[in-house]
Parts: structure tokens; sequence; C-alpha cells
């Protein structure tokens, strides 16, 4: 009961006014973002962080929880009508998706899409209102070793398993890491990596890292690789609305995709795109009608539609209670929790319970925001395509030249913007991760400290991490997410 109460607390919140029209917002950019191929919800929120710098903290996550609702359900809009995937959790969409659009069911894949969308996210913020409160208790019981072989896990998740490569992954977070202990040591007072510069002694802003890395970096990748459109957004034909026989054949597959979605999200190095492909497949194998697959099959957008927004809210559950991102996104929002002064982790549920229920009621507001709102406006989404890329590009920069230099008015920031985000750029020309930057900036102070409380309630002694069974126990964890890959892949040759 404690948990339905406390929903209903998060209700009030999200059901004032100006929080409603701040979930609007959120939902509309998020869903105009997942349009536009190549721009996600990860670097609208980066560029939305200095913005929204001086706005109430409840109002500023609903709106990023808005665009990443939003974002999750836009792409699929161009995966449908041009075969090309706003996110790359919505490939598996345009298999089916686009080849229903040929055949003149465009409206009816874009309606599987926008329902499934609703089902799958109400069904995993269900899970993250009511799976939240209890590991936080469970958390509030790690000590000091805990915490920072929680850590270790959370880097080597994130670092060595997103990507192709475990190196390019592990370099990532290392050049957070750095970037997080740039400024003064609190323990010693001395200057760390500052180089006489007298604005890098509070160390370098996580703004500013994230819109260098997520905006710039992104914009430059982007620009430099222009949009080829070798096809026309098909027309939408009919109402947007399904047959009986297409609601027969969808609510299976989005009951299925949203349970197999939403554990995928809430799992370290889950992602979206894992449960997409598993979830297509289960509904290729389930069919009654296997024969339309590869020509049109409505389960095929159905299911992995579902499975793509449950993972959303299932990046959720760390990230709230954990302090724990398992995402590029979820590592962004994090930044956004310490640009605000709040220590995410198990305690932002108690010291911060407005903010907390605020944002996941209004998850629940937004869903149903988003499936009024793209039902009928789906043709509107579709000229998004036309925006001329430079204008697009441009605009994103000007952004974020001004949104920067806004949070401090130093041209120390703007350097250190521009410099991010050329390391940016090229990270992503040579396919290193820019999540684990993030990670290690934000979490790698923390695990400095919690390993320093850790050895000087021990006097000194490193076993202190394998004597405690569940230090050690979240170490074998993470040993086993760095060997069991490379292992797997010498055996199968």
């Amino acid at each position: 009961m404690d948990t339905l109460a406390l929903l209903m607390h998060g209700f009030g919140v999200a059901l004032q006014p100006m929080n409603l029209l701040w979930a609007l917002v959120g939902v509309t950019l998020g869903t105009a973002v997942g349009v536009l191929p190549g721009l996600g919800p990860a670097l609208t929120i980066a560029l939305l962080l200095p913005i929204t710098f001086h706005v109430p903290a409840t109002a500023a996550f609903i709106l990023f929880a808005g665009i990443y609702y939003g974002a999750m359900y836009g792409g699929s809009t161009t995966s449908i009508l041009l075969n090309t995937p706003g996110e790359s959790a919505t490939i598996i969409t345009a298999l089916e998706g686009h080849k229903m659009a040929k055949k003149g069911r465009a409206a009816a894949a874009l309606a599987t899409s926008a329902i499934g969308s609703f089902v799958a996210g109400t069904i995993g913020t269900l899970g993250l209102t009511f799976l939240a409160p209890p590991l936080v208790e469970f958390a509030l019981k790690f000590g000091p070793a805990d915490y920072f072989s929680l850590m270790i896990v959370a880097f080597i998740a994130v670092s060595a398993v997103l990507g192709a490569s475990v190196l390019r992954g592990l370099t990532s977070l290392a050049l957070g890491i750095l970037l997080g202990l740039i400024g003064i040591d609190l323990q010693t007072g001395q200057a760390r990596f500052t180089f006489g510069i007298l604005e890098l002694l509070d160390g370098i802003n996580v703004i500013v890292v994230a819109v260098g890395l997520f905006a710039v970096g992104e914009t430059l990748y982007l620009a430099a690789r222009p949009l080829v459109k070798d096809e026309d957004a098909l027309q939408l034909k009919g109402r947007a609305w399904m047959t009986k026989e297409d609601w027969k054949r969808s609510w299976k597959p989005w009951l299925r995709g949203s349970f197999i979605g939403f554990p995928f999200g809430a799992l370290p190095a889950g992602g979206a795109e894992v449960p997409t492909f598993l979830s297509y497949y289960t509904e290729k194998k389930l069919s009654k009608h296997p024969e339309e697959f590869g020509q049109g099959a409505i389960e095929g957008v159905a299911g992995p539609e579902a499975a793509n927004n449950a993972s959303a809210a299932g990046v959720l559950v760390p990230m709230l209670a954990l302090g724990l991102p398992t995402s590029a996104t979820a590592a962004i929002m994090l930044s956004a929790f310490t640009s605000y002064g709040i220590n995410p982790g198990p305690l932002l549920l108690q010291s911060q319970p407005e903010l907390v229920w605020g944002l996941i009621a209004s998850l629940y507001v937004g869903n149903v925001i988003l499936l009024v709102l793209n039902l009928p406006l789906v043709g509107l989404w579709a000229k998004i395509l036309t925006i001329p890329t430079p204008w697009l590009y441009g605009g994103i920069l000007v952004f974020a030249t001004i949104g920067t230099y806004g949070i401090s008015q130093s041209a120390v920031d703007l350097i250190l913007l521009y410099v991010i985000g050329f390391i940016g750029y090229l990270m992503r020309r040579f396919d290193f991760p820019a999540a684990p930057t993030i990670i290690g900036m934000i979490l790698g102070p923390f695990a400095e400290q919690e390993f320093r409380r850790a050895m000087t309630i021990s006097g000194g002694d490193m076993s202190v991490f394998l004597t405690r069974p569940l230090s050690a126990s979240l170490l074998i964890i993470a040993a086993a997410l760095l060997l069991l890959p490379p292992l797997l892949r010498m055996i199968r040759k």
C-alpha cells in the first residue's frame, strides 16, 4: 500500500498544469527526434541540459522522460514509411512495417506500433513502480566495498559488453574517469589535472561533456555523412486504425514483447536491440502465418515495437534505484541528476520522493499523451524528414553553444565543448562507444570515494573486497562479463 500511496502522490505532482505541459512538450519533441534518422533521445536530452538548467528538477525530468518514451516510438514512423530506422532499436520494425506500407497498409502498421508502444510502456512503468522500492531496500544493505564492486560491474558491463571491441569500450571508460577526476581532490585538497587553469579547479561540468560528446560530436559525424534519400515516404492509405483481424493478431505480440523487453532494459548492457530481435523471432516461431514474415506480417511490427518501449521503462529501474545507467540515454539523465546537485542511488527515493514518484506517474500520463498524439499526427511526423539537413545540424550547434555558455558564461567551457565534441566525432568515426565516457565521468569519482571509504574502514586491507560475500559475488560477475565473451569466441573457433 505504501507504493500505491506514493504513486498517488506522484500523480498529484504529474497532473499539475505546468508538469502536464512539460510532459506534452517532451513526448512531442521526442517523437519528432525519433523520426529524424540518427538523432536519438541521448543527443536531445544532452542538448536540452543547459537550456533546462534553471527549470525545476521535477519538471526537467518529466520533460526528459517524455523525450525518451517519445523517441522510442518515433523511430517506427520512418522505419515503416521510409525504410529508414530512426533508432537502432527500430531496425526490426522496418523489416515488416515497410513491406506493409508498400502493400497500402501503412496506417495499420503505424496504429499497431502506437498501441503496442502504449501497452508496453504501461506494463513497463508498472514494473518500474513495483520493482524499484524493493530493489532500493536491497541496495541499502550495501557497504562501501559492495558499492565499489557494484560500480565495477557497471563499468565492465557498459564498456566491455556494449560495442564491437572490449578495448575500445574500456578506453572510452578510462577517458570518462580521467575527466571525472579533474579538479580539487576533496580528501587531500590537491588540484588534479588542472594545468594551472583556475576554471578547472571545480572540475569539468558534466553537461559540457554530455553536450560535447552527444550533441556536437554526433552532429559533426552526421554532417560528415549526409543522408541519402533513395525513396520518398509512402503515403498513408485509409484511416490510421486496425481491422478486427489485426487486433486479433497483435494483442498477444504486444504482451509477449512487453515481458521480453522490460527485463533486458533493466539488465546492464541489455539495451533495446536484443529484445526487439528476440521478440521478432519469437513471433515468427509462434505465428499461424509464418509465410507472411518477410512480406509484411503485422506480428513482426507489434512484438518488436512493444519490446522496444518496454525496455525503455526497464532502463529506468537500475538508474533510479541504484544510480546505475544501462544505456546512453540513462547516462545523460544521470548526469542531469548531478547537475541539479542530486545524488542518484538508493537514497534518491527517500530524499527526493516528489521527484521520483512524480517522474514515474508522468510516464503513465506520457503514455496516454503519446497514444492520443501519434495516431492522428503520423502524416505530420513524416513531413519532418523534409527539413534541410544543414539547417538541422546548424541549429543543433547553435543551441549547444548558447546553452553551454549560459551555464557559467565561461569561454573555457566553450573551448572544452568543441574540443570534447571533436573527440566525440573521432570516437563515433572509429567506433568508440560514447556512453562509457559519460558513465566513467559520473561514477568514477563515486567509485573512488567508496574505495577510499572501504580502505579506511578495513585499515588498508584489500581483502575486504573478497571477504564480503556480496562484494565478492559482484566481482565474480564482473570477471565473467569481461572474460566469458572472448572465451566463447575461442570455443567457437
